[in-house]
């Protein structure tokens, strides 16, 4: 699913490794949402019951450590459960019973993947994984339009050489998506692009008239003037 950098998702989802980790997220919890564009966070306590994880053995880590060990060890490893999974992220070290021995089984020694469930998309780096709801309502659709759309009108005023603090007159003609998007998130977009007046038109002509092409099949009429 290709989403645009700028459409809001609803919500992440974290594992909590530990008390410490969350307290770290929640520290920058505003931080982390406005950066990667989500309405929310959510901590799982137990992962296990959401996220299905993969493991493999890391054979260029374990060669040098197992030697003839190494079929034995490949077939424990691959019966490691979800659970002694979430035990070796939390502790960095899992106890392996192969008969004459114990080995203890470190992160490094293995790959552990995430599996993409329904309507997220996840990912994991060392002991941190997380899952993005890809799932967008309505109303995150019509936060990303107007986010496309206060980008456009953004270069509009780069392009017409506007000072930062210049406030705007915007008059806009498009389609009920655009219109929807624009009433639903008038404040934030007025707020963006300092415009004294937004006014929705149905009829948009004159030499000052700019097309935006928002996408493939959606295209917006405006113009933009110093106020």
């Amino acid at each position: 699913m290709n989403i645009k950098v700028r459409q809001p998702l609803q919500k992440i989802l974290l594992p909590v490794v530990d008390a410490k980790f969350k307290e770290q997220v929640l520290s920058v919890q505003d931080l982390i949402i406005a950066e990667v564009n989500v309405e929310e966070i959510e901590f799982l306590e137990d992962a296990t019951t959401v996220l299905v994880k993969k493991i493999k053995p890391n054979f260029k880590a374990l060669g040098p450590k197992v030697g003839g060990l190494m079929k034995q060890l490949s077939s424990s490893i691959s019966d490691i459960n979800q659970e002694q999974i979430a035990y070796l992220e939390k502790n960095g070290m899992l106890p392996l019973n192969l008969g004459a021995v114990i080995f203890d089984l470190l992160l490094e020694d293995v790959e552990i993947l995430s599996e993409d469930i329904p309507g997220w998309q996840v990912a994991n780096q060392g002991k941190l994984t997380v899952a993005l709801d890809i799932t967008l309502s309505d109303a995150l659709k019509e936060k990303g339009l107007a986010r496309e759309l206060v980008n456009r009108i953004q270069n509009i005023r780069k392009d017409k050489g506007f000072e930062i603090t210049d406030r705007i007159n915007v008059k806009i003609k498009g389609s009920e998506e655009v219109q929807r998007s624009i009433k639903n998130n008038f404040d934030y977009i007025r707020s963006e692009i300092l415009a004294i007046q937004l006014e929705l038109v149905e009829q948009l002509e004159g030499s000052d008239v700019i097309s935006l092409e928002m996408d493939e099949a959606l295209q917006v009429l405006t113009s933009v003037n110093k106020n």
